[in-house]
């Protein structure tokens, strides 16, 4: 791995039973994750992502990449544009810092209205593994 390298992309279909069920999972039961009707009344097209469904797809997109001994240490990401149903959000990333067996990625993900989350992700490797 060396700073410059990118990560190959995540596609994830963005639906209905996606976004309640990270909204449940994440004890978020705000309104706007779950009915379409409130949403709506409240000026969303539609329910949209919460941002702990957001975040948990950012990490389990670096750890897919890089491997069952990869640890996340930080995720700091900030939300842009709504993930709503239908839509389908593609994840990429790019080695920005290297310092021993620890990495700094940036994540970003995009959806059909733009980018819905931009981020750092900063993980540790293990000693046997990594991407070749």
């Amino acid at each position: 791995m060396n700073v410059g390298d990118t990560l190959a992309p995540l596609e994830i279909p963005v639906t209905r039973t996606l976004i309640v069920a990270g909204a449940i999972a994440s004890r978020d039961y705000q309104d706007v994750h779950h009915d379409a009707e409130l949403a709506r009344a409240k000026g969303s097209p539609d329910i949209f992502m919460n941002i702990l469904t957001t975040n948990g797809l950012v990490g389990r997109y670096i750890t897919d990449r890089l491997g069952p001994y990869a640890v996340l240490r930080k995720v700091a990401i900030r939300l842009g544009a709504p993930n709503y149903p239908g839509d389908t959000m593609t994840l990429s990333g790019t080695v920005t810092a290297l310092d021993g067996n620890t990495a700094e990625i940036r994540v970003t993900g995009a959806n059909g209205i733009g980018h819905h989350v931009t981020g750092t992700v900063t993980v540790t490797l293990g000693a046997e593994e990594g991407p070749a």
